[in-house]
């Protein structure tokens, strides 16, 4: 899993820490910088997929562009950035740290910089122990390539293999002979940065019939054919699921939801939900007529339940189109979904309702995004770290604080001291 993610000159960040846990709540006002964290981890999550670095900012005729491209990926007037992350390995004794920096010149965008170092931590020592397992050197600007040192346990600056500067090393390295130890490294970060999974379901787009498909859609569009395409007794597993979940939503009884497959050659499929009131006949409505809350939360909870176990789902506002009366099932569906398929979650809200649904417990877990008063540099700070936080939660719930501006005010506060 991913532990740790720091961001130098990455957008509005000059420098910030994420800490991702189980679950992250990230909060903060408009154009604080929630946004512009997660397109931090959609970059790596292209570009360990093997997407060119220029297209993963600035898109193709397949490939949406980050937010703002080229000309805002880094904060001016830096040309270049760093993303820097802490990951878990197999071992439970050892992490891998993965550094990136990337220049930015006009119409290029290329690696500057990549390393991958192997953490492993003895039974007494806090400190890990560190070894390099590939690193770059600096090339001529004309040079096609870019130097990469691979080690080979011995001593010396290692196995040099000249790689192209426009992809990630790390993805390029996936497909050389290397070493086991870094073979095995390689590929469990690349593993868990392609497992990135950056979800904005749009109900809209949800409501036609959907051929059978493998892998779910970053809009949720084809939510009826990931479901249809699972095998039997998955797919009756996952679909009672669901109707456990939904049925805690609105508030007509459901009774189930389901898909089968539609047209003459049974290849798209549709999704069905039968519902109705206590004591009265059931009647069955598809896609077409369900509300755009139901399809938003039915599309996260098949995204918990169809992602690979290690995966990390991001849902930007994921309470949107819920009632607040529902916030409490929204949070509890994150923990234990999350919890029983072993998948961390980011999501970010500025919903009030969903903050005091998150209760006290969750309070180490909550990052709030703000701007320095002096820069307007975009941080991170997580709320257990504000000095006047017990102060101002004897005062009132989170969702009270959030709503009345508190929160950040106490942070203007601290910033000017």
């Amino acid at each position: 899993m991913i532990k740790e993610l720091k961001l130098t000159n990455w957008k509005s960040f000059e420098q910030a820490t994420l800490f991702i846990d189980p679950l992250t709540i990230l909060i903060g006002t408009n154009a604080s910088g929630k946004s512009n964290t997660l397109d931090a981890l959609l970059f790596l999550q292209r570009t360990a997929s093997g997407v060119g670095i220029f297209q993963a900012i600035n898109g193709d005729v397949n490939l949406a562009p980050i937010r703002g491209g080229m000309e805002w990926v880094c904060r001016k007037p830096a040309k270049e950035f760093s993303l820097v992350l802490t990951l878990g390995g197999d071992a439970e004794n050892q992490d891998y740290r993965y550094e990136l920096t990337v220049q930015v010149n006009g119409a290029k965008a290329e690696v500057a910089r990549e390393e991958l170092t192997l953490l492993k931590y003895g039974p007494r020592s806090k400190t890990p122990r560190e070894s390099r397992l590939f690193y770059t050197q600096p090339q001529e600007a004309a040079a096609p390539g870019i130097p990469a040192y691979f080690t080979t346990g011995t001593k010396g600056p290692g196995k040099r293999i000249d790689v192209n500067r426009s992809h990630l090393v790390l993805a390029q390295s996936d497909a050389l002979n290397l070493r086991k130890e870094v073979q095995e490294g390689v590929k469990q970060v690349l593993t868990q940065l392609q497992q990135i999974f950056v979800f904005d379901p749009i109900p809209s787009h949800m409501r036609d019939y959907t051929p059978f498909s493998e892998k779910l859609q970053a809009d949720g569009s084809n939510i009826a054919g990931v479901l249809a395409a699972l095998d039997k007794t998955r797919k009756k597993e996952v679909e009672d699921i669901l109707t456990e979940y939904l049925k805690a939503l609105p508030e007509r009884d459901i009774q189930r939801i389901w898909t089968e497959p539609v047209g003459k050659f049974q290849t798209d499929a549709m999704l069905y939900c039968e519902e109705g009131w206590t004591g009265t006949l059931s009647h069955t409505v598809d896609a077409r007529g369900m509300s755009d809350g139901t399809l938003r939360y039915l599309a996260i909870v098949t995204a918990m339940l169809t992602r690979q176990p290690g995966s990390l789902l991001v849902i930007e506002e994921v309470d949107n189109g819920l009632h607040p009366s529902r916030a409490h099932v929204l949070v509890e569906m994150l923990r234990n979904l999350g919890k029983d398929r072993g998948i961390d979650v980011i999501v970010t809200t500025h919903n009030p309702a969903l903050l005091d649904a998150a209760g006290a417990r969750m309070v180490p877990f909550i990052t709030v995004v703000h701007r320095d008063n002096t820069s307007g540099a975009s941080l991170l700070m997580q709320l257990e770290d504000i000095k006047q936080l017990p102060k101002l939660m004897a005062s009132g719930s989170l969702g009270q604080l959030s709503a009345g501006g508190r929160i950040e005010a106490a942070l203007k506060q601290e910033d000017n001291q």
